[in-house]
Formats: C-alpha cells, structure tokens, sequence
C-alpha cells in the first residue's frame, strides 16, 4: 500500500505565529484520516501547509512519495493533491456542470465518475454556483476535486453551515471514493462521532498539540480522549 502524505515533525504557522507544533501523521492510500479538535486548533492551518499555500515553519511534508519543498500549490495540485478549502471556493459565475468540466479538462470521462456519485447534483448541473444550496454546493465542491482524479484529497469543514441530515448523507460518500478510487483522504471535521463512523484513523490537536491519536475504533470506545481535546466542550 502506497503512503500518499507523510508529515514529520510539523510546526507550522502565519509569518511568527506558531499554530501547529510537532505534528507528525501519515495517510496511505485508500486511508481516511480525520483531523479532529477545537476551533483554532490548528486543522486548517495543518491542511493549507500540506497543499503548498503556507510554508512549513520547520518539519518535512512528503506528498505523493516527494518532499512538498518548494512545490507550488499548482504543482501539487497536478502531481494528485486536491484540496476542497473550508469555503468551497467554487466559481459562483459559473454553471456547476462548467465548474466540474474545468477541474477535468479534457478528461471527460473523469468528469462523469465525479458526478455519479452525487446524483442529487443531475438535475442542477446547469445552474450557476452561487444558487445552489449549501448542501448542493458542497456536494459539487467533491464533484470538482474528484474531477482531477487526485491521489490526496484534502476536505476542510465539509459540514460547515449544513444540516445534520445533510452532513450524514455526505460522509458516508467519502468513505465510498477512498474504497473505490484508492485516494487517500484527510478530513477535518466537527461532527466527531460521524467522522469516526468513516475514518480508519484520527488525530485530535489541542492549542496546536496533538492529545489523541489512534484508530477510529479505539477512539469511538474512549471518547474521554478526544473529549480532552476540547476542554470539556460538548461533541
């Protein structure tokens, strides 16, 4: 089984301010990995320093088997790394059919495979963007990464601002792309309990600081350790 992301020793951070200390976790192919923690724990910061748009404060990234180094957010993207931002980032201008049809390029087919695994998207595909629901937006922010046929997929708050309902169905379709296409994927998410209900392993930061670690199974039996990474919030 091939490593998609090694990460070692990451600090990680915006000019002098350290977010991220000392995190090390890798994701194999065909893995889901979830990011778990309070806000400002450091999950998304983690996330836009593994795609090349902050540069490591000290530590090494491997993605796809090469150092991260001085690779461009372009060149990551087109070596396999997807990354569906916290905001989806999608082109409201445009229609979703146009946003998939851009990430797949001339690979047609790929785009197809991206969109039969959201078939509530069919009847919308020729409405612009920014007139989807939240839940058909995020649902066509997968479609678009997966439309690049990446090797990592990186997926930022994908419940953020949906309904729970919404959020249940959506979970479980990662798991489906990690089993049928071999990506591996990084999922930072506040729904902890649905997390780990499609997760293989998990990693819980605290103040930049890793508290917990373990698989999914061993985390769903002792919540008190991903409990201790939210200072008693409830999860």
């Amino acid at each position: 089984m091939s490593r998609v992301l090694d990460i070692r020793g990451l600090d990680a951070g915006y000019g002098h301010l350290q977010v991220v200390r000392q995190l090390s976790l890798h994701v194999d192919e065909g893995e889901i990995v979830a990011l778990l923690g309070p806000n400002g724990a450091g999950k998304t910061t983690t996330l836009l320093t593994v795609s090349g748009l902050l540069a490591p404060l000290a530590g090494e990234i491997d993605v796809l088997g090469a150092p991260v180094g001085s690779r461009s957010p372009q060149a990551l993207a087109r070596a396999g790394c997807a990354h569906v931002p916290e905001g989806r980032a999608l082109f409201g201008g445009l229609t979703a059919r146009q946003n998939v049809a851009l990430a797949a390029g001339r690979d047609r087919p790929a785009a197809t495979q991206a969109l039969a695994y959201f078939p509530d998207l069919e009847p919308h595909l020729g409405r612009r963007a920014g007139l989807l629901s939240g839940g058909q937006q995020q649902m066509l922010a997968l479609a678009r990464a997966l439309a690049s046929r990446p090797k990592l997929l990186l997926v930022d708050e994908m419940s953020l601002g949906l309904a729970p309902i919404i959020v249940e169905n959506l979970l479980p379709i990662l798991r489906r792309i990690a089993d049928d296409t071999g990506c591996g994927v990084v999922l930072v998410e506040q729904h902890v309990h649905l997390a780990l209900e499609v997760a293989d392993r998990a990693c819980v930061l605290a103040h930049g600081d890793v508290v917990a670690a373990g698989t999914a199974a061993e985390l769903r039996q002792q919540p008190e350790l991903v409990a201790s990474g939210y200072l008693g919030a409830e999860i």
